[in-house]
């Protein structure tokens, strides 16, 4: 067909001697045509275009033609017995287009719907990215698609070729997630392109991500019902679609323009979330979800569903995850409450699978404790990862960041190390807390369950309360003394187990809790004792001589209980820092040292 003079429409000829007696307009384009072969072919046009009054131009107006001047030109074509060339970016408005000029087989043997339906079930439907390029180009005739069911056929054929076996998969895809570099070469010697070489099970996920969310959400359902697809996979399908979609900036996810398409795509994800607990998503793909359904405001019930997927394994998360940012009329940086939400449904969870037997037995030790309660151990140490940011926060009031903390069983904690860093980072953007704010907060950390390390940190952190540091300093000289009597023990008799330090310790400070609490009643500290900074003379073997003027009184003093001495008067608090150790008991002079340089030592 040519094209006529450019003027306010589109003219299309058909080159023949014959002048054209009818005159079809779709749209902006007109198209002179003659009546014979049109008519031979379209039944609509022969109940349009009168037979009579041939030498009169008939004009017919087709505005609503659905696929436009294009879908229009391939049926005019197919008339007059021109070669059409369908393929899977056309043959769908083509298909439309046919149907509505109802070119049947009533009307003429062969004609083009029958042509199209061989080419969709013979070529199209037999190809893996044909198929979806269909699917695709329904959605501007999807009234049309549906009726003549080339949505449901695609989809069909698209759920059926994600459940072959890979093994027998011989069309293209696309799949790059996980390639390498091509030089990569793996442990056993072979070359990692050709390893990649064997299909994976998730072949398929990175086609179908360029469908619309609509039509993506029923080819995953369509999949989803073959029963066929693990949930993993399913994961990894709907992990790859959010990733393609949804925008990395919080500014672009919440925009005016795309605000209700984000909050629509990411309730449909959560839809279509495997329905096996989320054990086929990543705990950190759920926080994600969780992220963004904050953020847009999603269904409530939505988020409830993906709450309690994410309490399920919780202890696969990482701290960045849980960073949540918290929504208005909250004045925190991040959603504590979400997260404390979160940890209840875990804590209820793991509660409901415990054995009261099994727990008694780990209680006594702690490998046994770490065996039997790893998830539990993991999500402590989380949590105690997730106070230390959040006690940057200003805003974060000392109720939540107390609540979040004993949130988790005890169990959930055999080290206190981070529980004490993140104490420290509040303690220190917060300075204005009362002292029994600080006490309250300081309690629920355990120094026994501190280690080398943090025990002398804290030993020197003026920030802590003087009682909490006497106490690292008590349960230090416990731990020290208790290694030096196993050590001991195991000299004297060598085919005699070690003894227990856990239990040395556990003694020791029964032995030695009522001498320090009396102590501790007893001890006033001064302003003295507060501004002194002098040090007495420095004993090379003191274990205590690296700590603060502070902690070096308090040492030398617990010390002195720890052995069974006596406080001589208040000057010894003053000046005890003088005093080595090993002279408060003469009698045992030379163990007594052995053991303090061994504190030194550590």
């Amino acid at each position: 067909m040519l094209r006529g003079p450019e003027y306010a429409l589109i003219q299309l000829y058909v080159t023949s001697e014959l002048e054209s007696d009818v005159v079809v307009k779709v749209g902006e384009v007109q198209f002179y045509l003659h009546k014979f072969p049109l008519l031979s072919k379209s039944d609509r046009l022969q109940k349009l275009v009168p037979k009579s009054n041939e030498d009169k131009v008939v004009e017919v107006c087709m505005d609503d033609f659905p696929g436009g001047a294009n879908s229009f030109e391939v049926c005019a074509k197919f008339c007059y017995g021109m070669t059409v060339t369908l393929n899977a970016y056309n043959v769908v408005a083509a298909r439309c287009g046919a149907e509505y000029l109802e070119m049947t087989e009533d009307v003429d043997r062969g004609n083009l719907i029958y042509k199209i339906e061989v080419f969709l079930n013979s070529s199209i439907f037999r190809s893996w990215k044909d198929t979806i390029i269909v699917l695709q180009t329904t959605k501007p005739l999807l009234s049309w698609s549906e009726d003549l069911k080339i949505v449901g056929r695609c989809i069909d054929s698209i759920a059926s070729k994600t459940s072959v076996d890979p093994a027998n998969i011989s069309w293209s895809y696309t799949h790059n997630r996980k390639l390498a570099e091509p030089a990569k070469i793996t442990e056993e010697g072979t070359n990692y392109r050709d390893k990649m070489e064997n299909i994976p099970r998730d072949w398929w996920v990175e086609d179908i991500c360029e469908l619309d969310i609509d039509l993506y959400k029923r080819v995953m359902i369509a999949v989803k019902s073959k029963g066929r697809m693990d949930g993993a996979v399913i994961g990894e399908a709907l992990k790859t679609y959010t990733l393609r979609w949804l925008p990395d900036s919080v500014d672009a996810l919440i925009s005016d323009d795309h605000a209700l398409r984000n909050k629509s795509l990411i309730e449909t994800i959560i839809c279509l979330l495997p329905s096996d607990k989320g054990v086929g998503c990543s705990c950190s793909f759920l926080l994600k979800l969780l992220k963004v359904s904050t953020l847009v405001r999603a269904d409530e019930s939505l988020r409830e569903v993906l709450l309690n997927m994410i309490g399920l394994k919780l202890h696969e998360a990482r701290v960045s995850d849980l960073l949540i940012p918290a929504r208005f009329p909250q004045i925190t940086i991040y959603d504590v409450e979400l997260v404390q939400s979160i940890v209840n449904r875990f804590v209820i969870h793991e509660k409901s699978n415990w054995d009261l037997d099994v727990v008694r037995k780990n209680e006594k030790g702690t490998d046994n404790l770490i065996l039997g309660h790893g998830s539990l151990v993991g999500v402590g140490r989380l949590i105690d990862g997730y106070l230390a940011e959040i006690a940057h926060d200003p805003n974060l009031n000392l109720g939540s960041f107390i609540d979040l903390s004993q949130s988790l069983p005890e169990i959930a904690r055999p080290i206190h190390d981070g529980l004490y860093k993140a104490i420290d980072i509040y303690l220190k953007e917060h300075p204005s807390l009362t002292k029994a704010e600080r006490k309250r907060i300081c309690g629920l950390m355990d120094v026994k369950k501190l280690t080398m390390e943090a025990s002398m940190d804290a030993a020197q952190n003026e920030r802590l309360p003087l009682r909490v540091v006497v106490q690292v300093l008590f349960f230090e000289q416990v731990r020290s003394s208790a290694a030096s009597r196993s050590l001991n023990n195991h000299q004297s008799d060598g085919s005699q187990s070690t003894t227990n330090l856990d239990e040395e310790c556990h003694n020791t400070a029964e032995e030695n809790c009522k001498p320090l609490g009396k102590q501790l009643r007893q001890m006033k500290v001064s302003e003295e004792l507060q501004k002194n900074g002098r040090l007495g003379k420095k004993n090379s073997r003191s274990g205590a001589q690296l700590l603060p003027s502070r902690s070096r009184r308090i040492f030398d003093k617990l010390w002195s209980v720890g052995k069974g001495g006596h406080v001589e008067n208040k000057s010894s608090e003053t000046s005890g820092s003088s005093q080595s150790p090993t002279s408060i008991v003469p009698g045992d002079s030379k163990s007594v040292s052995s053991r303090h340089r061994r504190h030194s030592i550590s």
